[in-house]
């Protein structure tokens, strides 16, 4: 199991304790510091059933200075927008959880947490 975290981030840091409590082995990937690839955010996102743009932050400071809510939500617009995850991971929802059996989740819900739990 792999966790996507932000250290900074209050959810991030419950994931943590919640995995810890569940005595889950894991890795932890600080995202910010080791920035996912597109091969490795096209993975993800397969495994999590989402698009890019699902798992975008469109109210980070550089959501909005590429006006990201104005971008199209097709699959031509697709690698436009894995582009720009993978240059600012700032703008990558956390946590995410890449589960041991295949799948994966934004453990921003405490149900979302719950289905990685034994």
């Amino acid at each position: 199991m792999e966790i996507w975290i932000n250290p900074r981030c209050s959810k991030c840091r419950s994931a943590l304790t919640e995995l810890d409590a569940a005595g889950l082995e894991y890795t932890v990937r600080r995202y910010l510091e080791d920035p996912p690839t597109v091969a490795e955010l096209e993975q993800v996102l397969e495994r999590l059933g989402l698009d890019p743009w699902d798992i975008t932050r469109v109210d980070e400071a550089v959501a909005k200075e590429l006006d990201l809510r104005s971008w199209g939500r097709t699959a031509a617009d697709r690698d436009r927008w894995l582009a720009a995850l993978a240059e600012h991971p700032i703008l990558v929802q956390r946590p995410i959880i890449t589960a041991d059996d295949g799948h994966a989740v934004v453990a921003r819900t405490p149900e979302a947490l719950r289905s990685v739990l034994p």
